[in-house]
């Protein structure tokens, strides 16, 4: 009875049994071997990293592909160049809008509540900022030399330009476009049942980067700076579960509860991974089957968002910003953080795609403000656990805006958004093959 139980299990159901049993299991390791080199080699930075980092290696090897196919195939369907520029215009001027909305509400509750504390500083803190690339260079690499190579490297924003105009070519091209379409929209089929395939995985990997995470990341890390911590961790919950399904019901009429609902396990691989782009591969795969979002839509504003989307990172920016000026004595006029709004609300374009783009963008907006970039080294240690959550947020947000963009193009399937049992391709995946093996 209870392996049947067990087998019943949705995926969501078993993410969450990984979760919390690698928290504890790191937690109970932690705390009966507490200085165990064999736990640390073996264990920590053996086993647990092994299987975390396989994982999620997993995830990210389908994200080119992925895109590229995906966008590909999307474009094809979109013959008309101004149904292109205008699905472009309303993506970016909603995530640009959504940033905006973070940043202002981040700095305002930071204000409110006043987590900076002049006594914090310490001398010599450090932090070593990568310089931003200038809006010319921004520019300019958004056009491949080497398409790929843009894959090679992952450049997510080469890729997609690439993908549009080739799929724009195949759409211009008569009956061998069409040839050729059919063959990507095949190639597309392939690589969500490969999704469906990773996904039986993540309950282990889960386990282990939690596991680890637990192991590694003690409550002390952040003892100094736990108000700044549950300050943006609070706008971040605000943000994803308060304006998120607020904006969905405005935009759209839809049901923000069901949206919710079927979100979660996005949210558990976002949260788990701290990576938009390894869980995108989860995020198309429930924006078109469970959220009944057209291709044509999900495969481009999904993987522009995953790139250009980063009102998580904005909230993190805002709430830092006011922080730091807190801590080192500096009053902030109107002006100041005027101009932090409209410098990192710009800049969640125009650091796209670089290493460390959250900190490199807040590094930018402390120079913008004249505040000191070594105040960065005072939420570092704090930086891993916001990270994952503001991911989840991330993936939130680009899966609301594609489907508020679905819905004004018409291109959302509203009976399959309302089925609660719709698209549980993951969860059901060894019934299918049951019955196709039938």
């Amino acid at each position: 009875m209870a392996l049947t139980q067990a087998k019943k299990l949705g995926l969501t159901s078993k993410i969450l049994i990984g979760m919390g049993g690698g928290i504890l299991f790191g937690l109970l390791l932690r705390n009966l071997f507490p200085e165990s080199i064999f736990i640390d080699e073996y264990i920590t930075e053996g086993f647990l990293h092994v299987i975390g980092t396989v994982f999620v290696s997993g995830l990210k090897m389908l994200v080119v592909p992925l895109v590229f196919i995906s966008l590909v195939c999307g474009t094809c369907s979109l013959s008309d160049p101004s149904k292109l520029g205008r699905l472009g215009g309303k993506t970016i001027a909603f995530y640009l809008f959504t940033t905006a909305i973070a940043l202002s509400m981040a700095i305002l509750i930071a204000i409110m509540i006043h987590p900076g504390n002049a006594s914090m500083v310490s001398e010599g803190l450090t932090f070593n900022a990568k310089e931003a690339p200038s809006l010319a260079e921004v520019i300019i690499n958004i056009v491949p030399t080497n398409p790929m190579q843009a894959m090679s490297e992952g450049n997510m924003l080469q890729i997609i330009l690439f993908a549009v105009i080739f799929g724009f070519a195949i759409s211009h091209i008569g009956e061998r476009g069409k040839r050729v379409a059919a063959l990507f929209n095949d190639l597309n089929e392939v690589i969500m049942r490969v999704v469906t395939l990773i996904m039986q995985l993540a309950p282990y990997g889960v386990f282990a980067l939690m596991a680890k995470l637990a192991l590694t990341l003690g409550l002390e890390t952040f003892s100094s700076v736990v108000k700044y911590f549950f300050v943006v961790l609070g706008v971040l919950l605000l943000h994803g579960f308060v304006v998120y399904p607020t904006l969905l019901k405005v935009f759209s009429g839809l049901n923000p509860l069901t949206f919710i609902r079927k979100m979660r396990d996005v949210q558990l691989f976002a949260f788990s991974t701290a990576s938009s782009n390894a869980t995108l591969p989860v995020t198309i795969e429930t924006a078109e089957h469970r959220l009944g979002v057209d291709n044509k839509v999900a495969s481009f504003t999904l993987p522009l968002g995953a790139t250009i989307n980063m009102d998580g990172t904005a909230i993190m920016q805002g709430v830092a910003t006011v922080f730091i000026a807190q801590v080192y004595g500096v009053d902030l006029t109107i002006t100041d953080y005027a101009m932090v709004v409209i410098t990192a609300t710009l800049a969640s374009i125009g650091t796209a795609g670089v290493p460390g783009v959250g900190l490199i963008m807040l590094a930018m907006v402390l120079n913008q403000v004249g505040l000191p970039v070594e105040g960065i080294a005072l939420i570092i240690g704090v930086d891993r656990l916001l990270d994952m959550v503001r991911t989840a947020v991330n993936v939130t947000g680009d899966t609301v805006a594609t489907v508020v963009i679905a819905k004004s193009e018409g291109a959302l399937n509203e009976e399959i958004f309302n089925d609660t049992q719709a698209g549980k391709t993951a969860g059901n995946f060894s019934d299918q093959v049951k019955g196709q093996e039938a």
